[in-house]
């Protein structure tokens, strides 16, 4: 794809900022060069609360969680003037063309080829990966913390990390981003970033290029090793 060229990042949005947070980025982002992704937030998370009663089957809990990730969008882009809803990468470049912001519908993309096991392991940010790398764009992974920790970050002694290299993230149990983002990370060959969206103006710093001193907390996914 030619992607690089009018799309220089995939801002994954993580589903806890919906909506206040999600919607405020989203309108920040304009001009920005950006495709958003959105995750699912609390519908995502009420499939996964009833899988685990009722152990759906890996194909219908990876798929209707899917769906959950367009509702977010559809409802996020009605609230944001400069985003348009995109069902394919050509569709999102074309929008981009016309500065506004492409808002990706994964489900269409992932309907003919997913290329991904049905995993509660894989989630929207795995597959912000996916598409970055299609697009040959930067990643941002925004979340409502500040980047990943040594353990949960409300408990007793919990430290930021500022980077840390993809390998050593593969042993961890649990984080702020899904259990195979690292191993894409690595496949790829490309870094990723990880930072608080409660502040857009710390994922917009991360995005321009003409800004290289970063006065907040973030942390960097080492994933090229070149």
């Amino acid at each position: 794809m030619g992607g690089i060229d009018i799309i220089k990042q995939v801002v994954k949005i993580g589903g806890s900022l919906f909506p206040e947070h999600a919607i405020k980025l989203a309108n920040e982002l304009e001009n920005t060069n950006s495709l958003i992704i959105l995750g699912g937030g609390e519908f995502a998370n009420l499939i996964r609360r009833y899988d685990s009663s009722e152990n759906f089957s890996s194909e219908a809990t990876h798929y209707t969680a899917i769906d959950c990730m367009d509702i977010v969008s559809k409802l996020v882009c009605d609230k944001v003037d400069s985003a348009k809803l995109a069902y394919s990468l050509k569709e999102a470049e074309e929008i981009a063309s016309k500065n506004l912001t492409p808002i990706f519908i994964v489900s269409e993309f992932l309907k003919n080829k997913d290329p991904f096991e049905c995993s509660w392991d894989v989630t929207s940010d795995s597959i912000a990966a996916y598409v970055s790398n299609c697009l040959n764009a930067n990643l941002l992974i925004v979340t409502n913390v500040n980047g990943i920790y040594t353990r949960e970050p409300t408990e007793e002694g919990s430290k930021l990390i500022s980077k840390i290299d993809a390998k050593k993230l593969l042993t961890f149990e649990e984080s702020s981003i899904d259990l195979m983002l690292p191993s894409l990370l690595l496949e790829f060959g490309t870094n990723c970033y990880v930072v608080n969206g409660m502040y857009p103006k710390r994922v917009l710093s991360l995005i321009d290029d003409n800004i290289s001193d970063y006065n907040f907390d973030y942390t960097l996914i080492i994933g090229d090793y070149e």
